[in-house]
């Protein structure tokens, strides 16, 4: 990767996700002054920098990223006199702040809408997507990513609208300077107050391609080919670079659906003056099946390891990446990449020890600090998600096994990701005093932070450990990364050198025991563990390792 070492490769960022993080004032939905109450925890594991999930005015119908109104703080969340004081807040405590820009899309409440869908000739009428309908129905044949067609009726002008997500959140159209215009201007807002940068919500698809059908059955293929890496995309990134972005020390990640190998290095390439970096969805795709979410399939292993290795390998000299595992938009990483049964610690531990060895910034999500896990709830009335509201609505109405569907939910469903915060053992674990907007995971009482904040060994006490190991060795975030013997099925092991140090990982991502050869890259003579979830490996000779069911350990050459 590239050799230009900047604070925001150096960085580890923490996402809240405000709605479940905690809630200050006894409603049952968390909220800024909740976030400002935890901020020494947030700080206590190291982080450097927070990304806040969407907390603009909303009628929330996608959780808040439908946004009525770019310049004011959601009722629930609070005021801006609440956001003004949790920035000084995280500023204080030498952390950054990363807010969540989605400019996609607005709600279809916000007054730029209103005004565009009242009539064909309002000023505002080209600051969105509308086009007449063919043959009686909509414009062309694109899905949404929630269900359903991509396009909305509206009777008062006769014609459609495009929402690439729910009907209340119309896409915005970028080919019109003006409201291009608009966006930067509400960067500038918020840049100007002290806010430390953006990530950029779907913004590979803010460019939109000629309005033809769409020939692909399989939806991530239509992501990829029709809706991502539009004909000006990069000319709007570069744009929002030169006119805004460029005059603040401030950094970017862009959400990338649809971005692959081929796109993904002009995106963050340095001289292309675009992005930092973006979330590639490689991996996170990978148990999708044709059907999308709701059709799993297992994860092929060796095609995950190789996922990672390609995209460093797409970096290394030029551009930046991002490391994650999980956020509000999957499930639970140790109940998807882990082993919540039988080996819930271990695996826990594995998966943090595997993101902080890692080449590229990474990113941990609330919750995953403790382990929490997916949450099977029996009825889908106890679900809030719009993405899994209107797919059940869609089984229903074409006859499908709906207790199938709910199985599907408990495997792949976002709100997997979205259970309030399991702060201690208390009453709705100490995140409300009220009834929680959404139900608590049951394993509140042997999951939280109180419990595992004085256990020496316990899984959140593992992440200061490795926060901390990152940060005092930064030839863990720039240094070479060799994957060793990628085809093994089970075992994940790589180099990580430069100049001055090496290291070796080994992760054990099965309930079995496994004996492992390392590759003679380098002498292994002189080892010394730095960290491992179980102490060290055992080893039967020179460079054969026996690692125990879920085993992690980072060693220094």
């Amino acid at each position: 990767m590239s050799v230009n070492k900047t604070w925001w490769k150096e960085a580890v960022v923490y996402q809240v996700y405000p709605r479940s993080f905690n809630d200050s004032n006894g409603d049952g939905i968390g909220d800024l002054q909740g976030i400002i109450q935890k901020l020494d925890h947030i700080k206590s594991l190291g982080v450097d920098v927070i990304w806040l999930c969407p907390v603009y005015k909303s009628p929330n119908d996608d959780n808040g990223y439908d946004i009525s109104d770019y310049y004011d703080i959601m009722d629930e969340f609070g005021s801006m006199e609440d956001f003004d004081e949790l920035l000084s807040g995280i500023h204080a405590r030498g952390m950054k702040l990363l807010m969540d820009l989605v400019v996609n899309h607005s709600s279809d409440e916000h007054a730029w809408f209103k005004e565009s869908r009242s009539s064909r000739n309002n000023p505002k009428r080209d600051y969105y997507i509308w086009k007449p309908g063919k043959n009686g129905g909509p414009p062309n044949n694109w899905p949404s990513f929630f269900s359903g067609s991509a396009w909305q009726y509206a009777e008062e002008t006769n014609e459609y609208y495009l929402h690439l997500f729910t009907k209340k959140q119309p896409d915005l159209n970028w080919e019109n300077p003006k409201l291009r215009e608009e966006v930067y201007q509400l960067m500038r807002y918020w840049l100007d107050k002290g806010v430390n940068g953006f990530r950029m919500d779907v913004i590979s698809v803010i460019s939109k391609r000629n309005y033809d059908d769409t020939p692909h059955a399989n939806f991530n293929d239509t992501i990829a080919q029709v809706y991502a890496n539009g004909p000006r995309i990069h000319e709007f990134l570069k744009e929002m670079n030169r006119r805004v972005m460029s005059h603040y020390d401030v950094m970017t990640v862009g959400e990338g659906p649809g971005i692959d190998l081929d796109t993904g290095l002009q995106y963050v390439a340095e001289d292309e003056k675009e992005l930092n970096m973006l979330f590639h969805f490689g991996h996170m795709f990978m148990d999708h099946g044709p059907g999308g979410r709701f059709d799993p399939k297992p994860i092929d292993f060796v095609e995950f390891k190789k996922i990672f290795r390609l995209w460093d390998e797409k970096f290394k000299n030029d551009g930046w990446g991002s490391i994650f595992l999980g956020n509000h938009d999957f499930q639970r990483i140790v109940s998807r990449f882990g082993n919540d049964a039988d080996f819930w610690e271990e695996s826990a531990k594995l998966l943090c020890l595997m993101l902080m060895t890692m080449r590229g910034t990474p990113y941990v999500y609330q919750g995953d600090e403790i382990g929490m896990t997916n949450v099977a709830f029996d009825r889908i009335e106890d679900y809030d998600d719009v993405e899994i509201m209107n797919a059940y609505a869609e089984w229903k109405a074409q006859g499908k096994d709906l207790d199938l569907f709910l199985k599907h939910v408990h495997v792949n469903g976002r709100d997997n990701a979205r259970t309030p915060i399991q702060w201690d053992a208390t009453e709705n674990a100490g995140f409300t005093s009220a009834t929680p907007w959404l139900k608590l995971n049951p394993n509140y009482t042997k999951i939280n932070v109180a419990d595992q904040q004085n256990a020496g060994n316990s899984i959140l006490n593992f992440y200061r450990q490795m926060i901390s190991i990152r940060k005092a060795n930064p030839s863990l975030v720039y240094a070479n990364y060799a994957v060793i013997n990628e085809a093994h099925k089970q075992v994940y092991a790589y180099w990580r050198w430069d100049d001055a140090v090496r290291y070796l990982i080994l992760l054990n991502f099965s309930a079995d025991q496994q004996t492992f050869e390392v590759d003679d890259r380098f002498d292994i003579e002189s080892l010394s563990l730095i960290i491992g979830n179980m102490g060290a490996v055992q080893m039967e000779g020179d460079k054969i390792f026996k690692l125990l069911p879920w085993q992690a350990a980072l060693y220094q050459l």
